[in-house]
């Protein structure tokens, strides 16, 4: 393919860019700015140009001292930058991919393809469990990152054994797709085979920032596909360490790119045509934008610059939690309330309502109380740290806004005085918060709070607990707590969620797969389905003559 095509598809003109990087208190030299070539190259005070690993090492959370700077010369790029949580200091600027090597990437990942199409299943295999045993290689960087990037206190910042054990599991799957045989006769035999449908655009949310990765590049290049990962922008060091990491393992050329790409990049790449296939984890405002871009219903194959584009979309969230009166009342408090308050409630299938039967109210609230005294708001390097910052200061006004209307509509709140904490710049902190007397049309009890707040309503039976879980837009996961698992069961069937629970909450499995119903998502991400849905399906027919 002419290597002006992509760009005459995205209205662009290839050309060259110019680049330097920037520490805090200078300009550096030498290094490249470019997502397209090399290492990465960081420019600090009294140090030469080094991988962003080596400086995320060198990053002391308590002091942000050095930042990431790009300047590009260069007219069709837009700055954005990262402001770390911790404690409000700028973390990195840095630059859009140019239009150019938007297209560039996008040649390349088609050149790839017809390629790694053909590829083995043990070949593919290859490629991803080196991906992931690199990252563990890089697993102090990237928990490093995590933490200055989003917040997350550095004892549940590691993300990367999850990475592992997700490729496995999906090599695993894979080993199990093969021809499927179909009724043949003594003169045509019959078969399916699937293949990898073509270039891959897959955008990652800032939440688990590596932990969700597998879903975003494994899958879709175990099905033969190639992958083009843009990152979101709060947590660009993750994809920028990624993208190392792929170059330390001598990955083929095409098969995984990293850009950092604006809204419009991403619009302009899906329409193109040389986008088959977009895995968008995020919120549902952004999953219905990428929607729109392919074609603007909710299909899941949908039309897109007159191609088909396969449309997979992991969103939002309000998932509730209904304890009956048989339930083990100190187990479900404990485990529900991780639920509610891991990662500062940042978490698609976070637990955001609980429903409790009227019989066991206040037993319930008094073990749920205690767990809170558990939790310790506080800096992220403080080992004892169990709750840190949301990500941005204006997440965390949103959803004081969603305390302050709840109260004023009868809520009572209550915030455990132990949590009380200071910082230099506290804005990001929100102390783990129950509330109570909460009702149906609050606001809070619609829209999905992403937080460290526990809601809680009382029900008079089964039935009023059912049609209150399922009186909402959305449908990610949902659970009842029960020591009767044949009555939980057949209450959990009932529910309008991609995924239920019995006796669990707050769980992506390794092995099943994971998506949401109603405006939580399309399609299934993980396991075999999530395999199926980005491959193609190609029918045989073998006549002897």
């Amino acid at each position: 393919m002419d290597p002006g095509h992509a760009a005459q598809r995205l209205g662009v003109v290839i050309g060259g860019a110019s680049s330097l990087w920037e520490g805090a208190y200078g300009v550096g030299t030498g290094g490249t700015a470019s997502p397209m070539s090399g290492t990465t190259k960081i420019a600090r005070e009294g140090n030469t140009p080094g991988s962003v690993s080596s400086w995320v090492a060198a990053q002391n959370p308590r002091k942000l001292i050095l930042v990431i700077k790009t300047i590009r010369k260069e007219t069709n790029v837009t700055t954005f930058n990262v402001i770390s949580p911790i404690d409000g200091r700028e973390l990195l600027v840095g630059n859009t991919s140019s239009d150019a090597e938007v297209a560039a990437a996008l040649n390349a990942a088609e050149t790839a393809f017809k390629t790694w199409k053909l590829s083995s299943k043990l070949e593919r295999a290859q490629l991803v469990e080196a991906l992931a045993d690199e990252l563990l290689k890089r697993a102090d960087d990237l928990s490093r990152a995590v933490s200055l990037s989003i917040g997350r206190p550095a004892a549940q910042a590691n993300e990367t054994q999850r990475f592992k054990a997700v490729t496995l599991a999906q090599i695993e799957a894979l080993e199990e797709l093969g021809d499927e045989r179909y009724p043949s006769d003594a003169q045509v035999a019959r078969f399916v085979r699937r293949s990898g449908q073509g270039v891959h655009l897959s955008i990652a949310p800032w939440n688990y920032p590596v932990g969700l990765l597998p879903w975003l590049i494994v899958t879709p290049i175990l099905g033969g596909n190639t992958v083009i990962l843009k990152h979101a922008a709060q947590t660009t060091l993750i994809g920028r360490i990624v993208k190392e990491a792929y170059e330390a393992i001598g990955g083929p050329a095409g098969v995984l790119q990293v850009l950092e790409l604006g809204h419009d990049q991403v619009t302009s790449a899906i329409k193109s045509g040389f986008v088959k296939g977009v895995n968008f984890i995020g919120s549902v405002g952004g999953g219905l934008a990428v929607h729109a871009a392919a074609a603007g219903t909710l299909t899941v194959h949908a039309a897109a610059a007159g191609t088909l584009t396969h449309v997979h979309l992991e969103l939002g969230g309000k998932d509730p939690a209904y304890v009956r009166p048989d339930a083990d009342i100190e187990t479900a408090a404990a485990e529900i309330a991780d639920g509610c308050f891991s990662n500062a409630g940042q978490s698609c299938c976070s637990v955001e309502r609980i429903y409790l039967h009227e019989a066991i109210r206040v037993p319930f609230l008094e073990c749920f109380r205690n767990e809170m005294l558990k939790y310790k708001l506080g800096h992220p390097m403080d080992p004892a740290t169990t709750v840190g910052p949301v990500v941005k200061a204006s997440a965390a006004e949103f959803i004081r806004n969603q305390i302050r209307g709840a109260i004023a509509m009868g809520a009572e709140a209550y915030v455990e005085p132990a949590l009380e904490f200071s910082v230099e710049n506290a804005s990001c902190y929100l102390a783990p918060t129950l509330l109570t007397r909460v009702a149906a049309n609050m606001h809070i009890m619609q829209e999905e709070t992403f937080g460290p707040v526990a809601c809680v309503q009382t029900v008079r039976d089964d039935a009023e607990a059912i049609s209150l879980m399922n009186d909402s837009k959305f449908g990610l996961t949902a659970s009842v707590w029960t020591r009767d698992l044949d009555a939980g069961l057949g209450l959990v069937d009932q529910l309008d969620a991609g995924t239920v629970f019995v006796n669990r909450c707050d769980h992506a499995d390794l092995y099943l797969p994971w998506g949401g119903q109603k405006l939580s998502g399309l399609g299934r991400g993980n396991g075999k389905e999530g395999l199926l849905g980005v491959m193609d399906v190609k029918s045989f027919h073998l006549r002897a003559l």
